[in-house]
């Protein structure tokens, strides 16, 4: 009796996605729900692997907010669009910022990437590599940060009418996250190990008005304060016109909310605020500094500054200048002016020179650096909670909730002759303090 030979259906293997991010806070969130959804889809996928293999597909989510940053997401997809040519990678697909913004143009000039896709496209972009978006995964994440903190947008996009600001025409309208979905994805983030929850948007303070009729940050905070294994929230980017002093009461409340806030300036000078569409004036400005500060006497403020805005004058920078060195920030970031299309302001003439905006920058640094020293010296001798990130060298490097994670100061502990646990939190007596480094030893 002979017997039928039946074939086995032959699987073949998924390839690998290479998740390749670049720009900010709010991309790196992308990035992680990109890979979150890929990983549902039964996918291999990885983060910014350098070995790279011949089958992968590599997805580049760009910034497009200033031009070091598109000049930045276009070497790279230049880079992996020759190693495709060159047959080490499969695939080349861009999504984010910039071609969202840029695509007509990008599909004119480098045509052998397979697809670009926007900001809002993450289904085709999904459904371009052979999976399907999944609803049940909504706040699900794959962190490409070290697991204990996270990135976590409550909002996307932004109605802020700034003049320099590209973001709305990238990412869109303020469109608030519901609350349930919210504390849903903190419970769900300190389940897998997250201890701090570091919230990100456009505009923090603008969250809820969408969707409550009414700034509701307040409301969102204490709720997120509630998630049991929650230890740290921190806020980044906040907006100072019309800003909701109802959240300063919730941060006096709650000792797991940080005393740290992000709240991105721009200027100072009147001229410069009134051009740059800020809804603020200088006095204002200054009134809303005391007052956080008055609230919360040990709020350690970030800001970030523009130099070289279309007629900005020697005097209005003097007068930004000497308003930093009276204010003394906490930490401070400062950026030279991009003149970018389609923005209020490219209809203005960029006419600082590229030199004397960078001058200005440097200027800038200087004054914030001897600020943060001094500010630093004062913390000699103090003992600090102190959030362990990672170990590097003979150091195991730590932040206070002062500081957020790339962006602000560290603490170094000596590893030779001290323990930590990556993750975990120490007491640190500070012993010795730089411009922006502490040393200290764990406490019990």
């Amino acid at each position: 009796m002979k017997t039928k030979n039946i074939s086995k259906p032959i699987i073949t293997a998924k390839p690998r996605v290479n998740v390749v991010t670049l720009g900010c806070s709010k991309n790196t969130y992308d990035s992680e729900v990109l890979m979150g959804q890929l990983k549902g889809n039964a996918f291999n996928v990885v983060h910014e692997d350098q070995q790279l293999r011949s089958d992968d597909i590599i997805v580049i989510n760009t910034c497009g907010f200033i031009d070091n940053a598109k000049q930045e997401s276009i070497d790279t997809i230049l880079q992996y669009s020759e190693l495709k040519e060159q047959g080490k990678v499969g695939k080349v697909i861009v999504t984010g910022c910039l071609s969202e913004r840029y695509k007509p143009e990008l599909e004119a000039e480098i045509t052998n990437v397979d697809n670009y896709f926007g900001t809002n496209d993450l289904q085709h972009l999904l459904h371009s590599v052979g999976a399907n978006y999944k609803h049940e995964l909504i706040g699900e994440r794959l962190l490409t940060t070290p697991s204990h903190f996270a990135y976590f947008k409550i909002a996307e996009g932004c109605n802020r009418p700034c003049s320099f600001c590209a973001i709305p025409l990238m990412r869109g309208k303020h469109a608030s996250t519901p609350m349930d979905q919210l504390v849903k994805n903190a419970e769900s983030l300190a389940k897998n190990g997250t201890k701090e929850l570091i919230l990100i948007a456009q505009d923090l303070t603008y969250y809820g008005l969408d969707l409550y009729g009414k700034r509701n940050l307040d409301e969102l905070l204490r709720r997120l304060s509630d998630v049991n294994g929650i230890e740290w929230i921190r806020l980044q980017y906040a907006y100072p016109s019309g800003f909701p002093m109802e959240i300063l009461d919730v941060m006096n409340e709650r000792d797991n909310i940080c005393k740290y806030l992000d709240m991105p300036l721009q200027h100072i000078s009147d001229n410069m605020l009134k051009s740059m569409r800020r809804g603020i004036t200088k006095q204002k400005t200054i009134d809303l500094v005391n007052a956080i500060r008055d609230k919360v006497p040990n709020m350690a403020l970030r800001t970030t500054l523009i130099t070289g805005y279309p007629g900005e004058t020697e005097q209005d920078f003097g007068e930004m200048l000497q308003w930093v060195e009276d204010t003394k920030f906490d930490r401070l970031g400062c950026f030279t002016y991009s003149h970018e299309e389609k923005t209020h302001a490219h209809s203005l003439i960029d006419d600082v020179p590229e030199q004397v905006k960078a001058d200005r920058v440097d200027a800038v640094m200087e004054v914030q650096q001897g600020i943060s020293f001094d500010k630093n010296q004062e913390k000699i001798g103090n003992t600090y909670k102190v959030l362990i990130d990672k170990k590097e060298g003979d150091h195991f490097i730590g932040r206070t909730q002062f500081d957020s994670p790339e962006v602000d100061n560290e603490v170094l502990i000596d590893a030779t002759t001290q323990y930590a646990t990556v993750g975990t939190f120490v007491n640190v007596k500070i012993d010795n303090a730089e411009d922006f480094d502490l040393y200290g030893q764990i406490v019990k």
